[in-house]
Protein backbone atom coordinates (compact mmCIF):
# COMPACT_ATOMS: atom_id res chain seq x y z
CA UNK A 1 0.00 0.00 0.00
CA UNK A 2 1.51 3.29 -1.16
CA UNK A 3 0.31 6.65 0.20
CA UNK A 4 1.17 9.99 -1.42
CA UNK A 5 0.43 13.41 0.07
CA UNK A 6 -0.88 16.00 -2.39
CA UNK A 7 -1.26 18.85 0.09
CA UNK A 8 -3.97 19.97 2.53
CA UNK A 9 -6.12 16.82 2.95
CA UNK A 10 -5.55 15.33 -0.51
CA UNK A 11 -4.03 11.87 -0.71
CA UNK A 12 -3.24 9.31 -3.35
CA UNK A 13 -3.43 5.62 -2.48
CA UNK A 14 -2.16 2.68 -4.52
CA UNK A 15 -3.66 -0.61 -3.37
CA UNK A 16 -3.66 -3.86 -5.35
CA UNK A 17 -2.79 -1.97 -8.52
CA UNK A 18 -5.70 0.45 -8.14
CA UNK A 19 -5.32 4.21 -7.76
CA UNK A 20 -7.49 6.04 -5.24
CA UNK A 21 -7.59 9.82 -4.76
CA UNK A 22 -8.95 11.18 -1.47
CA UNK A 23 -10.36 14.71 -1.06
CA UNK A 24 -8.67 16.36 -4.07
CA UNK A 25 -8.01 20.04 -3.39
CA UNK A 26 -4.90 20.63 -5.44
CA UNK A 27 -5.22 23.08 -8.36
CA UNK A 28 -6.11 26.08 -6.15
CA UNK A 29 -3.54 25.27 -3.46
CA UNK A 30 -0.41 27.33 -4.20
CA UNK A 31 1.60 25.00 -1.97
CA UNK A 32 0.75 22.14 -4.35
CA UNK A 33 1.60 24.02 -7.56
CA UNK A 34 4.03 21.30 -8.67
CA UNK A 35 1.26 18.67 -8.75
CA UNK A 36 -0.40 18.35 -12.17
CA UNK A 37 -4.00 17.36 -11.53
CA UNK A 38 -4.42 16.29 -15.14
CA UNK A 39 -1.67 13.70 -14.81
CA UNK A 40 -3.12 11.94 -11.76
CA UNK A 41 -4.32 8.38 -12.15
CA UNK A 42 -7.57 7.41 -10.43
CA UNK A 43 -9.85 4.41 -10.41
CA UNK A 44 -11.75 5.78 -7.40
CA UNK A 45 -12.20 9.15 -5.71
CA UNK A 46 -13.10 9.03 -2.01
CA UNK A 47 -14.72 12.13 -0.51
CA UNK A 48 -15.13 12.67 3.23
CA UNK A 49 -17.43 15.69 2.87
CA UNK A 50 -18.54 18.38 0.43
CA UNK A 51 -16.46 21.44 1.38
CA UNK A 52 -14.58 23.07 -1.48
CA UNK A 53 -11.19 22.37 0.06
CA UNK A 54 -11.95 18.65 -0.33
CA UNK A 55 -13.81 18.42 -3.65
CA UNK A 56 -12.36 21.17 -5.87
CA UNK A 57 -10.71 18.86 -8.43
CA UNK A 58 -13.19 15.99 -8.32
CA UNK A 59 -14.84 16.69 -11.67
CA UNK A 60 -11.55 17.30 -13.49
CA UNK A 61 -10.06 14.04 -12.23
CA UNK A 62 -13.26 12.07 -12.82
CA UNK A 63 -13.57 13.38 -16.40
CA UNK A 64 -9.95 12.53 -17.12
CA UNK A 65 -10.02 9.05 -15.61
CA UNK A 66 -13.66 7.90 -15.46
CA UNK A 67 -13.03 7.23 -11.74
CA UNK A 68 -15.89 6.12 -9.52
CA UNK A 69 -16.77 8.64 -6.79
CA UNK A 70 -17.30 7.07 -3.35
CA UNK A 71 -18.91 9.11 -0.59
CA UNK A 72 -22.08 9.52 1.40
CA UNK A 73 -25.46 9.25 -0.33
CA UNK A 74 -25.89 12.99 -0.86
CA UNK A 75 -22.44 13.61 -2.34
CA UNK A 76 -22.53 10.49 -4.51
CA UNK A 77 -25.99 11.46 -5.80
CA UNK A 78 -24.86 15.05 -6.46
CA UNK A 79 -22.14 13.77 -8.79
CA UNK A 80 -24.33 11.00 -10.18
CA UNK A 81 -26.81 13.63 -11.33
CA UNK A 82 -23.94 15.18 -13.28
CA UNK A 83 -23.28 11.91 -15.03
CA UNK A 84 -20.34 10.63 -12.99
CA UNK A 85 -19.93 7.05 -11.82
CA UNK A 86 -20.55 6.81 -8.11
CA UNK A 87 -20.96 4.48 -5.17
CA UNK A 88 -23.06 5.87 -2.27
CA UNK A 89 -22.39 4.90 1.35
CA UNK A 90 -23.49 5.94 4.81
CA UNK A 91 -22.22 5.72 8.36
CA UNK A 92 -21.45 2.22 9.61
CA UNK A 93 -21.72 0.69 6.17
CA UNK A 94 -18.89 -1.05 4.35
CA UNK A 95 -18.25 -2.38 0.86
CA UNK A 96 -15.72 -4.76 -0.64
CA UNK A 97 -14.17 -2.98 -3.63
CA UNK A 98 -11.62 -4.63 -5.92
CA UNK A 99 -8.78 -2.97 -3.97
CA UNK A 100 -10.08 -3.78 -0.49
CA UNK A 101 -12.78 -3.15 2.08
CA UNK A 102 -13.96 0.40 2.81
CA UNK A 103 -16.06 1.40 5.80
CA UNK A 104 -17.64 4.84 6.14
CA UNK A 105 -17.40 6.06 9.74
CA UNK A 106 -18.52 9.03 11.76
CA UNK A 107 -16.93 12.47 11.78
CA UNK A 108 -17.97 15.64 13.59
CA UNK A 109 -17.84 18.56 11.17
CA UNK A 110 -20.14 20.28 8.65
CA UNK A 111 -20.71 19.48 4.99
CA UNK A 112 -22.12 21.62 2.21
CA UNK A 113 -21.14 22.22 -1.41
CA UNK A 114 -19.76 25.60 -2.49
CA UNK A 115 -23.11 26.36 -4.17
CA UNK A 116 -24.90 25.80 -0.86
CA UNK A 117 -26.27 22.36 -1.71
CA UNK A 118 -26.62 19.93 1.16
CA UNK A 119 -23.60 17.64 1.42
CA UNK A 120 -25.00 15.11 3.87
CA UNK A 121 -23.19 14.15 7.05
CA UNK A 122 -19.37 14.19 7.00
CA UNK A 123 -17.43 11.01 7.54
CA UNK A 124 -14.13 9.20 7.43
CA UNK A 125 -12.92 5.97 5.86
CA UNK A 126 -11.40 2.81 7.29
CA UNK A 127 -9.65 1.02 4.44
CA UNK A 128 -8.42 -2.56 4.60
CA UNK A 129 -6.22 -3.67 1.71
CA UNK A 130 -3.02 -5.60 1.00
CA UNK A 131 -2.94 -6.78 4.61
CA UNK A 132 -2.69 -3.16 5.82
CA UNK A 133 -5.40 -1.08 7.48
CA UNK A 134 -5.63 2.69 7.48
CA UNK A 135 -8.08 5.23 8.89
CA UNK A 136 -8.62 8.54 7.11
CA UNK A 137 -10.64 10.57 9.58
CA UNK A 138 -11.62 13.47 7.33
CA UNK A 139 -12.19 16.84 8.93
CA UNK A 140 -13.39 16.12 12.42
CA UNK A 141 -13.40 17.07 16.04
CA UNK A 142 -12.14 14.53 18.54
CA UNK A 143 -14.98 12.07 19.07
CA UNK A 144 -15.51 9.09 21.31
CA UNK A 145 -16.77 7.18 18.25
CA UNK A 146 -13.12 6.75 17.29
CA UNK A 147 -12.85 4.20 20.10
CA UNK A 148 -15.13 1.89 18.10
CA UNK A 149 -12.66 1.54 15.25
CA UNK A 150 -10.06 -0.72 16.94
CA UNK A 151 -12.85 -2.96 18.19
CA UNK A 152 -13.21 -4.12 14.57
CA UNK A 153 -9.95 -3.19 12.86
CA UNK A 154 -6.32 -3.12 13.96
CA UNK A 155 -4.85 -0.07 12.27
CA UNK A 156 -1.40 0.30 10.76
CA UNK A 157 -1.78 4.04 10.07
CA UNK A 158 -4.18 6.90 10.77
CA UNK A 159 -4.51 10.21 8.91
CA UNK A 160 -5.67 13.09 11.10
CA UNK A 161 -6.23 16.83 10.60
CA UNK A 162 -4.04 18.79 13.02
CA UNK A 163 -4.52 22.43 11.99
CA UNK A 164 -7.01 23.43 14.70
CA UNK A 165 -9.73 26.10 14.25
CA UNK A 166 -11.86 23.96 11.88
CA UNK A 167 -10.76 20.53 13.14
CA UNK A 168 -8.78 18.80 15.85
CA UNK A 169 -5.55 20.38 17.02
CA UNK A 170 -2.31 18.52 17.72
CA UNK A 171 -3.26 17.67 21.32
CA UNK A 172 -6.64 16.29 20.30
CA UNK A 173 -5.00 14.32 17.48
CA UNK A 174 -2.71 12.68 20.05
CA UNK A 175 -5.80 11.67 22.02
CA UNK A 176 -7.40 10.44 18.80
CA UNK A 177 -4.35 8.23 18.19
CA UNK A 178 -4.93 6.72 21.62
CA UNK A 179 -8.62 6.20 20.87
CA UNK A 180 -7.91 4.33 17.62
CA UNK A 181 -4.91 2.52 19.16
CA UNK A 182 -2.51 3.56 16.40
CA UNK A 183 0.86 5.23 16.99
CA UNK A 184 1.77 5.97 13.36
CA UNK A 185 0.04 9.14 12.17
CA UNK A 186 0.09 11.26 9.02
CA UNK A 187 -0.91 14.84 9.75
CA UNK A 188 -2.96 16.84 7.25
CA UNK A 189 -5.19 19.93 7.00
CA UNK A 190 -2.56 22.35 8.29
CA UNK A 191 -0.58 25.35 6.95
CA UNK A 192 -2.67 25.70 3.77
CA UNK A 193 -3.97 29.10 4.89
CA UNK A 194 -3.73 31.39 7.88
CA UNK A 195 -6.38 29.87 10.12
CA UNK A 196 -4.61 26.51 10.27
CA UNK A 197 -0.92 27.34 10.46
CA UNK A 198 1.00 25.29 13.03
CA UNK A 199 4.45 24.93 14.52
CA UNK A 200 5.51 21.70 12.83
CA UNK A 201 8.52 21.07 15.04
CA UNK A 202 6.42 21.52 18.17
CA UNK A 203 3.76 19.17 16.77
CA UNK A 204 6.32 16.44 16.10
CA UNK A 205 7.81 16.96 19.55
CA UNK A 206 4.44 16.54 21.24
CA UNK A 207 3.75 13.30 19.36
CA UNK A 208 7.22 11.99 20.15
CA UNK A 209 6.76 12.76 23.85
CA UNK A 210 3.50 10.82 23.70
CA UNK A 211 5.32 7.82 22.21
CA UNK A 212 3.88 8.33 18.73
CA UNK A 213 5.25 9.04 15.27
CA UNK A 214 3.80 12.08 13.48
CA UNK A 215 4.69 12.19 9.79
CA UNK A 216 4.32 15.57 8.09
CA UNK A 217 4.98 14.61 4.48
CA UNK A 218 6.20 17.06 1.88
CA UNK A 219 3.72 17.62 -0.94
CA UNK A 220 4.34 14.88 -3.47
CA UNK A 221 6.12 12.67 -0.95
CA UNK A 222 5.09 9.03 -0.57
CA UNK A 223 5.40 6.28 2.00
CA UNK A 224 4.84 2.54 1.59
CA UNK A 225 3.21 0.42 4.29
Amino acid sequence: MKITFYGHAALGLEIKGKHIIVDPFISANPKASEIDVNSLKADYILLTHAHQDHILDVETIAKNTNAKIVSNWEIATYYGNKGFQNHPMNHGGSWNFDFGKVKYVNAIHSSSFPDGSYGGNPGGFVIEGEHKNIYISGDTALTMDMKLIPMRTKLDLAVFPIGNNFTMDVDDAIMAADFVECDKIIGCHYDTFGYIEIDKDEAKKKFFQAGKDLMLLEIGESIVL
